[in-house]
């Protein structure tokens, strides 16, 4: 799944590839992709693109007063075409959602792998509008998100640090690849309660997630869209990592498998040496 630092780089790319361009026309071509009918999508047709700007997880094209917001979910992704056929695409073939495409020819396509069709795009006079985008708590890359803020955000709370870190009500734009790999820089149990956490850990937590972050996105940083999955996947230290060498300690990378995920993590540095308990049912992610 797409998460932050990707669709931050997914935004600068398409700011620099979009912006003052205009679209000629935008077809969905997957009856699950759009969940908004007014304006239909035709009242983007012969728009200029005014900005890029990103929400969470959320892409927000800006073409004038509207705004094309689009969610990849688990399975989707955006693709840049320097052009296209001459022949349309046959709706519902295939993985192709929705192109968009401009007057000179070239543009995008959303696509989404897998029989699981999840990947949303609204057509919306405000951002808010999107539900999605209504409950998102504040973006990790933001200024204000300092210690304090993140401290303010877990207080009160009382569950796993690994279900909080993914709680987009609470962070905007963290998954499960991150959450994972924030807590093995932080050196701290995916299990842990957030009620237990000390002033320092609470510190050290904040120091790995906005490290993270930042150092995920500063390696996005002027890739073409096409090579960003694979640059998240190298520079990932224990998630999708299973049976392979912890990077910092050499300790085996274990997994929790739970019914639709699963999380990784490294039992020296995270758990004290223990294993921790393999729970499909677990109510961790929930």
């Amino acid at each position: 799944m797409p998460e932050l630092p990707e669709v931050e780089a997914l935004r600068v790319f398409l700011d620099d590839h979009l912006v003052g361009r205009e679209i000629d026309r935008v077809l969905p071509l997957a009856v699950s992709v759009l969940k908004t009918y007014d304006p239909p999508l035709t009242a983007l047709h012969g728009g200029t693109v005014t900005g890029v700007l990103r929400h969470g997880k959320f892409l927000d094209i800006a073409v004038g007063p509207l705004h094309l917001v689009t969610h990849l979910a688990r399975a989707g992704w955006l693709r840049w075409r320097d052009g296209f056929p001459a022949t349309p695409p046959r709706p519902g073939k295939g993985p192709l959602a929705l192109r968009t495409v401009l007057t000179c020819g070239d543009g995008f396509d959303l696509t989404e792998a897998g029989t699981t069709k999840r990947l949303a795009v609204h057509l919306v006079h405000d951002p808010a509008a999107v539900p999605g985008v209504a409950r998102l708590g504040p973006d990790p890359l933001a200024p204000s998100f300092d210690r304090a803020t993140f401290a303010a955000l877990l207080d009160g709370e009382n569950r796993r640090i690994k279900g909080a870190l993914r709680d987009q009500s609470l962070i905007a734009g963290i998954g499960n690849a991150y959450s994972d790999e924030i807590l093995h820089v932080a050196k701290m149990s995916p299990f842990k309660l957030t009620a237990h956490l000390t002033d320092d850990e609470i510190t050290r937590l904040h120091t790995a997630l906005r490290t993270t972050l930042d150092d995920a996105v500063a390696r996005s940083s002027g890739l073409a869209a096409g090579k960003l999955k694979a640059e998240k996947r190298s520079g990932m230290r224990v998630h999708g990592r299973t049976g392979q060498a912890c990077p910092v300690c050499g300790d085996t990378v274990r997994e929790v498998s739970f019914s639709d995920s699963s999380l990784q993590y490294c039992p020296t540095c995270q758990t004290g040496g223990k294993p921790l308990a393999d729970r499909r049912l677990s109510r961790l992610l929930k």
